[in-house]
């Protein structure tokens, strides 16, 4: 089972480009929900109030819990938002947003034209972006009591657990990080420590 996936680290530099007078301007975000998508589009509109369109695709999840969206906004059916959501496919990436501006040049590009700008332009966003891998984790959580404790942090220390957060008084509770494809071992692990119990929770 694959347990990585492929993302941006930070906001692109802007880029630009030009064909029969119409400028292009494409910028790529980082993500993690369809809200930040709202507040990053209200950005760039005040950034380029006079533009004609403002034209995206964003897609975020990984696995079977993929969600995408692509936006021709003004443009011609399937000229825009799907060309641009095709860069995200063709390298790869989820959690990424990308928004090209466009300022219309007088000359028209046809769809065919159109397409190829879009394109190009979501293109050259992504080459101007750090690209990387992350793995897939599931976040489990451990209950148990105070005087278990040196058996439950030496299971964490010897399998290299990554802790995210912790709780330790009477009764404790660690929140645990662990890849997707040693999630099923670890768990039966902790279930096999008596006064122990583990779930999988929400990160």
């Amino acid at each position: 089972m694959k347990d990585t996936y492929r993302t941006i680290t930070k906001p692109s530099e802007e880029i630009l480009y030009k064909e029969k007078n119409s400028k292009f301007f494409g910028y790529v975000f980082p993500i993690q929900n369809e809200d930040e998508v709202k507040d990053l589009l209200e950005s760039i509109k005040k950034q380029h109030h006079s533009a004609r369109h403002w034209c995206y695709a964003w897609q975020f999840g990984t696995g079977q819990n993929i969600s995408y969206r692509a936006n021709d906004d003004g443009e011609p059916n399937n000229s825009a938002g799907m060309p641009i959501y095709g860069q995200i496919q063709s390298f790869d990436l989820t959690n990424t947003l990308i928004v090209i501006v466009r300022y219309f040049g007088g000359v028209k590009l046809g769809v065919g034209g159109l397409i190829t700008a879009y394109k190009t332009a979501a293109q050259m966003a992504l080459e101007s972006s750090e690209i990387i891998e992350r793995t897939i984790d599931i976040i489990y959580g451990l209950k148990f009591e105070y005087k278990d404790m040196n058996k439950v942090m030496r299971i964490i220390k010897e399998k290299n657990i990554i802790i995210v957060s912790q709780k330790m008084e009477l009764d404790c509770f660690i929140k645990i990080s662990v890849r997707q494809k040693e999630a099923e071992n670890i768990k039966q692990v902790f279930d096999q420590l008596y006064g122990v119990s583990i779930k999988e929770i929400d990160g």
